[in-house]
């Protein structure tokens, strides 16, 4: 009963775009290998029941619609992470990854009685414009009601083409009435990166996707810290409730802050092209042809005392950064235990406008750790706040997903059991909590995390399980 309570009020992270994923785009036309074993009589099954659908249920079906589904269906029951893409899913893929997308530009979570509660509007977007303010609950898109829609149902509502508009009716405190908002679409660019001196020689770089321009932005971010106090003491490097991205994105991340060649994270799979091996090298995290842009970063920066600070929302190409610092004993991971998707999600293309995303890899760590159904374990465990984890204690990992990927090599670690009064405590704390501002002067995580690379005494979590110690890992030679 525990289990079913948890799962059902666990609360959407704020989202844009997410991906949630490591993936690799493959580059070349894929031409899947002939097999002469096709399983012949299950194929005419399948058509002996498209047959008896077309001509006998209740209403007409189209040819396209039911071949997709069954697509869908087919590639969906490998694992939570394999997908077909239509060409409005595969668009929507490429957009994330792009750092692009066309919108009203919101960052949206659920709330607890289940409409789309607005976390912020983007700076200078249609929906900052238009007057949409932190806190507003969504009620209905275009008319539609949105009480118990899957947000990314919302998301795809509020999607569109540039110039087009749609209508937001919102709920905000100090308003009497509903309000509507019709905004018009066009294109927003999301920025995955930011930073700021939080203390006089001490900085604070989120980084909240892996995209395309992610190493770019990061890296720029990064020299304009160095401008301002070269005289560093350490860097807070922020990857909570970061789900994920291009593979490409966490290796560069990572190389900016170890030495050039060291192995960044290695892949297996049944192809031989999904058994590599990644170095910090430009190869391996450059999108785009031009300059290195971690050729010119400040050297400090390779030796600079780090933490970085994850949570059960950090998945796949953040828990690749983590796991690659923590192995070379870089920086000190505080946080809580990461999601645990160690898997890797290539996209084949199929005909001109559709994909699948298809897991063809577990990923490794330099020391040879899968962290698929498991995740980082954190050498300092430091709650959300100091009261406790709030909803992050109920959000769900790889490991309580259906149909996941077995970690291969070790042990699994679901969300853990609470019992539900203390699930219903956490989640009446969490509905009177104001939602919390990474690098604000609230934020507990970070205050304990500088309080580490000062040298003082961090406030651990009064839940902490013994956890895996830096003294623990190292890097396999090769």
């Amino acid at each position: 009963m525990g289990s079913t309570f948890k799962n059902s009020c666990l609360v959407g992270l704020g989202v844009v775009a997410g991906v949630g994923l490591t993936m690799q785009f493959s580059a070349l036309a894929f031409k899947p290998p002939v097999d002469a074993s096709m399983p012949i009589a299950e194929l005419r099954q399948l058509a002996d029941v498209y047959g008896v659908i077309k001509s006998t249920y209740v209403e007409p079906v189209e040819d396209k619609a039911l071949l997709s589904e069954a697509i869908a269906g087919m590639v969906a029951s490998l694992d939570p992470h394999s997908a077909y893409l239509d060409p409005r899913a595969y668009r929507e893929l490429r957009e994330g990854t792009e750092g692009r997308f066309v919108g009203v530009g919101i960052e949206i979570a659920v709330s607890e009685d289940g409409y789309i509660e607005i976390v912020t509007p983007m700076e200078d977007s249609p929906a900052y414009h238009a007057g949409i303010k932190e806190g507003d609950l969504i009620t209905r898109i275009d008319g539609h009601p949105v009480q118990g829609t899957p947000i990314d149902d919302a998301i795809k509502r509020m999607r569109g083409e540039p110039g087009t508009r749609v209508t937001l009716t919102v709920a905000r405190k100090d308003a009497p009435e509903p309000l509507d908002f019709t905004i018009e679409r066009r294109e927003i660019v999301q920025k995955s990166v930011k930073a700021k001196m939080v203390e006089p020689g001490y900085a604070w770089l989120r980084i909240a996707q892996f995209q395309e321009p992610t190493v770019d932005d990061m890296a720029a971010r990064l020299q304009a810290l160095y401008r301002e106090d070269p005289d560093l003491k350490g860097l807070v490097l922020d990857l909570r409730n970061d789900p994920g991205g291009l593979l490409q994105g966490a290796i560069g991340v990572a190389a900016a802050f170890l030495p050039k060649n060291a192995e960044i994270v290695s892949t297996n799979g049944q192809l031989a092209d999904s058994r590599q091996r990644f170095y910090a090298r430009p190869e391996f995290y450059m999108l785009r042809s031009g300059a290195d842009p971690l050729a010119t970063l400040p050297p400090a920066f390779k030796n600079l005392p780090m933490v970085v600070l994850v949570n059960t929302g950090s998945a796949s190409a953040s828990e690749i950064v983590a796991g690659a610092l923590q192995d070379y004993k870089r920086a000190a991971i505080l946080g809580s235990q990461t999601f645990g998707k160690g898997s890797v999600q290539t996209i084949r293309p199929i005909g001109r406008d559709a994909a699948v995303k298809l897991t063809t890899a577990r990923y490794y760590t330099p020391a040879g750790r899968s962290i698929q159904a498991r995740g980082i374990v954190p050498d300092f465990p430091v709650d959300e706040t100091l009261e406790g984890d709030g909803l992050n204690a109920l959000r769900m990992r790889e490991a309580d997903l259906q149909h996941h990927l077995s970690n291969g090599s070790g042990p699994e670690v679901a969300t853990r059991e609470d019992d539900i009064e203390e699930q219903m405590r956490l989640l009446a704390e969490a509905r009177t909590r104001k939602p919390l501002d990474y690098g604000s002067a609230d934020d507990f995580q970070l205050a304990q995390a500088l309080r580490h690379l000062k040298g003082q005494d961090v406030v651990l979590s009064r839940r902490a399980e013994p956890s895996t110690t830096l003294a623990q890992h190292g890097p396999k030679s090769d």
